[in-house]
């Protein structure tokens, strides 16, 4: 590499994801030169997939709706959120043509249910706006007399007043997030919590998942515990897999897992939330009289999913031939159980590179929360997953990388823009 490969702007973007394009797009409607570094072909790889390619972009609620959907202590963010709230991110996007929905439990997709709409439109804003892209990945960034002063790429250097790191988390390595930004960080002396696994499907010892591979469940109640405190309570949807489970659900449940190493995990479904223990009790007892000279293996079709019939005959111990009228009381019991708290052992989380996102990152106690800017080196900014904040699913997380790209965007450089 040689000086006939430099070039100078006012801020490089390392990162051309959810979070860097919307950072380069409001810098750059500020009047800053904005050059964004991205070694993928096509821009905002991840934001292409996520919402199984919907994009759920955000959720359509109030500030504090989207910090109680944090596991941790989201209050770093107020100010970020309070200032690109989701309502802002709505008008945002449909000032600019992209057409929005909203769904059940107020999650916001594109009318067009195709997440390449979300970021063709991001990219088509940042070129009108005058940023420029670079398909090349950043190395190292540099500093001088104590700030920003270059980012060094695998084809050259670019001199810069400010560079803003917008990596990613460590989830679906692939698109490019690959903990690039964990580095950057550090090499500032940057305290960064050990990356895991967050939003993502629950591994489990009990063989019977298996055997329900691809049956979901529709408004259940999910409860998660560790060593038996419960941390996780919600109704849903989810699915079970040849691994365990998966679905809206179990992803969220996931979240509050945060030590696997040293505690132990397990999950309850309460299939039937809408009846409590009484009205189930009677539902049961009217069911067992309807099909009363039957074997209990035929008694439970109005009750269970065909695949979970043999689940729950298994587990209530009740052998299967017994006739629905010798059925005891302490039986029914057994049953009722399994019906409001279906067991399901955790065993782990599926690898990292199949999460949702990554908890962990850059400690936001070290950045500045009005700016973004690290408050260890001066010209240095921190925007999406790459910090250590992360959100359950429904949009939230992407709202979060929003609100903190709009606000290092409106901030970077500012003294010299006002």
């Amino acid at each position: 590499m040689n000086d006939t490969n430099t070039t100078d702007c006012d801020l490089v973007v390392i990162g051309g994801g959810a979070a860097g394009l919307m950072l380069s797009v409001t810098a750059a409607e500020r009047g800053l030169s904005v050059i964004v570094l991205d070694p993928n072909q096509k821009l905002g790889r991840k934001l292409r997939i996520t919402g199984k390619g919907r994009c759920n972009l955000t959720n359509h609620c109030d500030v504090k709706t989207v910090l109680a959907n944090m596991p941790g202590d989201g209050r770093f963010l107020y100010s970020a959120l309070s200032r690109f709230t989701p309502d802002d991110v709505m008008v945002w996007f449909e000032d600019r043509g992209l057409k929005l929905k909203t769904e059940r439990g107020n999650r916001v997709f594109p009318v067009s249910d195709n997440a390449n709409d979300v970021a063709d439109l991001l990219v088509k804003e940042c070129q009108r706006a005058g940023v420029h892209f670079l398909r090349t990945k950043a190395k190292a960034i540099c500093s001088e007399n104590g700030r920003v002063s270059a980012v060094v790429t695998e084809d050259g250097t670019i001199n810069c007043r400010a560079a803003a790191v917008c990596t990613g988390g460590m989830s679906y390595p692939l698109t490019g997030s690959t903990g690039d930004g964990y580095r950057f960080a550090k090499s500032f002396g940057h305290t960064v919590t050990a990356p895991q696994a967050s939003l993502i499907p629950l591994e489990s010892g009990d063989e019977y998942c298996a055997r329900m591979q691809g049956f979901s469940l529709k408004n259940v109640s999910l409860s998660a515990y560790e060593d038996d405190r419960l941390i996780y309570r919600e109704l849903g949807e989810m699915l079970f897999t040849h691994f365990g489970v998966s679905g809206p659900l179990v992803l969220s449940a996931s979240a509050h897992m945060r030590h696997m190493d040293s505690h132990k995990y397990r999950l309850e479904i309460d299939l039937k939330p809408g009846l409590d223990e009484k009205k189930l009790d009677a539902r049961l007892l009217r069911d067992f009289e309807k099909y009363a000279n039957r074997e209990f293996k035929n008694a439970l079709v109005d009750l269970a999913g065909q695949s979970m019939i043999p689940v729950l005959i298994e587990l209530s111990g009740i052998p299967d031939d017994t006739k629905v009228h010798d059925i005891t009381r302490e039986q029914r019991m057994r049953l009722l159980n399994l019906f409001k708290s279906f067991p399901v052992s955790v065993s782990g989380k599926r690898p990292i590179d199949e999460a949702i996102i990554t908890a962990g990152g850059v400690d936001p106690k070290e950045v500045n929360p009005r700016t973004m800017e690290s408050k260890l080196m001066p010209g240095l900014y921190f925007a999406g997953e790459v910090l250590d904040l992360d959100a359950y699913t429904g949009g939230f997380n992407l709202q979060i990388a929003w609100a903190t790209a709009h606000t290092a965007g409106l901030a970077v450089l500012k003294e010299e823009y006002q």
